[in-house]
């Protein structure tokens, strides 16, 4: 084995024609990235920095090779010529040390200059005729965190605002006005149960807390900024969730990320609303069923698209009366139940829905009230949110065959991405966390 032979090589002719990284360098012009970083960098203090593409390209190396971290990055390109030909760096110079990469994007680099970057491939991608952000598929991943679920602890946090809690209240008390009720206000909190309840301390503070509009979540010693993450049958850990919008060929066009505790509805209209200001031609919207609330469903019929969405199994009562039995009569703007009798509207509350109620006399002799409701009163209430119409537009449009269509896409689109992103781009966990 001639391991100390000396030969006379030119790097380019050791990178294979078909080579990847040879298409990539062919395609991009990463020049673009020094005008997006210029501001970032000083011309006449410290010593010459490592040039900012370089940064950038090894990051790029790292997630299309699927390396689990900076550290094993750093030393594959110093050991593979076809990344060093990548990043200019001959076979005798010293490679970037993977903590000069970490510092930049962790110090250097703002959130505003890696979407600027994310922007421009876009931008690139729509150029060459490959976007179709007509139809986009929205969705969210969870990424397991670097951090480990017996160090954790309990803390106090204000409750999130919904991002549509003014628009809601507006119109739950133009409701309440037109069913002649009183409208709330908006500091108060809706009147207490005239009954009286057992002097119990842990309840009174519960009270307190929920007033003062406080929850409790549990949250990592190590990494406080992830959320733990509880469904079904899934472990229990520590993660973040990736929300992600698509077009439909699987070119992504948005991310928020946020803990793994936020549910997927509660980040929708940071995604929606970027996307939509990015991209002002997507006519439909394709979400799985935990996205079809009230609110989305409102918000995105109301701007004139079509959300396309799944069926979603009403949560009734376990052995009673299904819930298709209980019909809305818009015209009196009441619920007929199963025994064909009216319940009443009663009031509209903070959340929105219309409390419809029966006439307990009539209920204490009906032959299915154990079918119905269990109440010691004998009063079945029956909810109905006020943009329940919107949601029943969704229904239409999952039984017309160009939506129903898109929804069968679902899983060789954004499900693709996500599948993509952890079996080849290593982002199945998160590579450190914030000390």
């Amino acid at each position: 084995m001639n391991r100390d032979l000396v030969e006379f090589v030119v790097i380019d002719q050791l990178i294979p024609a078909e080579h990847l990284l040879r298409k990539i360098d062919a395609a991009v012009d990463f020049d673009r990235i020094y005008e997006m970083v210029d501001i970032l960098y000083s011309e006449d203090n410290g010593r010459p920095s490592v040039d900012p593409v370089v940064l950038f390209k090894m990051v790029l190396i790292q997630h299309l090779y699927g390396l689990p971290s900076l550290r094993r990055t750093a030393e594959e390109v110093s050991a593979n010529n076809c990344y060093r030909w990548f990043l200019g760096y001959p076979l005798q110079e010293e490679t970037p040390h993977f903590s000069t990469v970490s510092y930049n994007f962790r110090h250097r680099f703002t959130e505003e200059t890696v979407d600027r970057v994310f922007a421009w491939i876009l931008d690139e991608v729509a150029k060459a005729g490959y976007l179709s952000p007509k139809a986009v598929f929205i969705d969210g991943t969870h990424i397991k965190a670097n951090a480990n679920t017996k160090k954790q602890m309990k803390e106090q946090i204000p409750a999130a605002a919904r991002h549509y809690a003014k628009e809601l209240m507006e119109e739950v008390n133009a409701d309440r006005e037109a069913h002649g009720k009183k409208p709330f206000d908006d500091d108060n909190d809706p009147p207490a149960s005239p009954r009286k309840h057992k002097d119990n301390t842990s309840k009174k503070k519960l009270a307190r807390r929920k007033k003062q509009g406080f929850r409790t979540v549990t949250k990592s010693v190590t990494d406080p900024d992830c959320g733990l993450f509880v469904k079904g049958e899934h472990k229990r850990q520590f993660a973040y969730e990736a929300h992600t919008a698509c077009d439909k060929n699987g070119f992504v066009l948005e991310t928020v990320v946020t803990p793994g505790n936020v549910h997927d509805s509660g980040a929708f209209d940071e995604v929606y609303d970027k996307v939509t200001e990015n991209f002002p031609q997507v006519e439909a919207v394709v979400a799985d069923a935990a996205y079809k609330t009230p609110h989305i469903c409102k918000k995105v019929f109301g701007d004139g698209r079509v959300l396309s969405t799944a069926y979603k199994r009403p949560q009734t009562m376990k052995n009673g009366h299904e819930w298709w039995k209980y019909v809305y009569d818009e015209f009196y703007d009441c619920v007929i139940c199963p025994e064909y009798q009216p319940l009443k509207y009663s009031t509209t509350n903070r959340d929105g829905y219309r409390e419809y109620k029966s006439d307990p006399n009539i209920c204490a002799a009906c032959p299915t009230r154990e079918r119905c409701t269990h109440s010691r009163d004998c009063i079945k209430t029956v909810q109905r949110h006020i943009w329940k119409d919107y949601e029943e537009l969704a229904d239409d449009a999952r039984y017309m065959p160009v939506y129903a269509q898109l929804y069968k896409c679902r899983k060789e689109t954004i499900e693709r991405v996500f599948a993509d992103a952890k079996e080849k781009h290593a982002m199945r966990y998160t590579q450190w966390y914030k000390r």
